[in-house]
């Protein structure tokens, strides 16, 4: 089976799709199919075979699909009219914002090709009621409207800028997703560990440092531990320098109050001492051993049939008479034979008197 790659946005991720009947090269613009409907994308992995053991980056939760077609002048001027458009909505937005007084920052805005949706990207400190302005929304465009919040390293991919190097940003030009990166990074490149210098334009570590840690550390070898902060002890981190003032075992993290007066909270691997001495070596994983199953100790050998001692029958089993006298004595009865023995006959039973009892009809008259 064949697969290509198709980049929908500029620095966005390679999703694979399976190619219809159509000719299709790299560079070439084709619609697919997508989560948020039907999208407008470039070719930029030629098709290919798919090998057997393979991993595919597809939309999440969707399945392997086909190019729907591939775009024609008519479809790239709809993608610029698009375009446009973003522009146009991006402006009402701004005034719909500025109109209810929402503390957001609102960052871009995207048109889906068929325009059945359309995303407002936005960033804010905490989370925003905006069930209003998407009821306004709704009312001028007449389609369907979803308010995205991002973080600082979004705003960062979709605005762009550029670098401390002079050079657009990583992560706006090529980078698909943003990949993890920790300042013990910039500890084994021997660079300053001041967070001015080794943060982006996002505030965050600078996606660089990934680039050649590995050509630093390809011959260093692998730790075994992992160093615990104490409580109270000077560290360094992302954000800056602080005092470490809550240590969780179980997260494996640290809460720590920088100079600034702000509390950030970091995992271990990403905190660095300014005192060796403060921080404590703690095993970083625990080898488990395995656990073997208790065998049973083994059957002693049964002598074969010709030479195992005949049987002797076995007594008849005695049955046991039935007692009921406890149950008798517990419940004050007794047996049927005493109740008539000690019972007189019905002759010599004495009779009641009869004269002194006097019918109803006596008693009225």
């Amino acid at each position: 089976m064949q697969i290509i790659g198709v980049r929908i946005k500029k620095a966005g991720r390679i999703l694979f799709y399976e190619p219809n009947e159509e000719e299709l090269s790299k560079g070439d613009s084709v619609l697919v199919e997508t989560s948020r409907g039907l999208e407008c994308g470039k070719i930029v992995v030629a098709p290919r075979e798919l090998l057997a053991e393979e991993k595919i980056e597809t939309e999440p939760g969707m399945p392997l699909r086909k190019i729907y077609r591939k775009a024609t002048a008519e479809d790239l001027i709809q993608l610029e009219r698009n375009q446009a458009e973003e522009k146009y909505a991006f402006d009402i937005c701004m005034d719909k914002i500025k109109e209810h007084d929402l503390p957001m920052k609102l960052i871009n805005v995207e048109f889906t090709f068929d325009v059945n949706k359309i995303i407002f990207f936005f960033t804010a400190d905490g989370r925003v009621d905006f069930r209003d302005l998407v009821r306004d929304l709704a009312a001028i465009f007449r389609t369907r409207i979803e308010l995205r919040q991002v973080g600082v390293r979004d705003e960062a991919k979709l605005l762009g800028g550029m670098g401390g190097c002079g050079r657009p940003l990583c992560c706006a030009s090529f980078l698909g997703d943003f990949i993890p990166v920790s300042i013990r990074m910039a500890k084994d490149q021997n660079l300053s560990l001041n967070p001015t210098k080794i943060s982006g334009v996002c505030g965050r570590l600078m996606c660089c440092l990934k680039y050649e840690n590995d050509l630093y550390c390809e011959n260093c070898p692998k730790q075994t531990v992992t160093l615990k902060p104490r409580n109270g002890s000077r560290v360094i981190v992302a954000d800056g320098e602080g005092k470490v003032v809550a240590v969780s075992f179980s997260r494996r993290n640290a809460t720590i109050l920088l100079d600034t007066n702000k509390t950030v909270v970091a995992s271990w691997e990403d905190i660095l001492p300014v005192n060796a001495e403060d921080f404590e070596s703690v095993e970083e994983a625990a080898q488990v051993e395995e656990i073997k199953p208790i065998e049973p100790p083994p059957k002693p050998e049964r002598p074969p049939r010709a030479e195992r001692p005949v049987r002797t029958e076995r007594p008849p089993r005695r049955e046991r008479p039935r007692r009921t006298e406890n149950f008798n004595r517990r419940y004050n009865r007794q047996e049927n034979s005493e109740r008539k023995s000690e019972r007189p006959p019905r002759s010599e039973r004495p009779r009641s008197d009869k004269s002194r009892r006097q019918s109803r009809r006596d008693s009225r008259r």
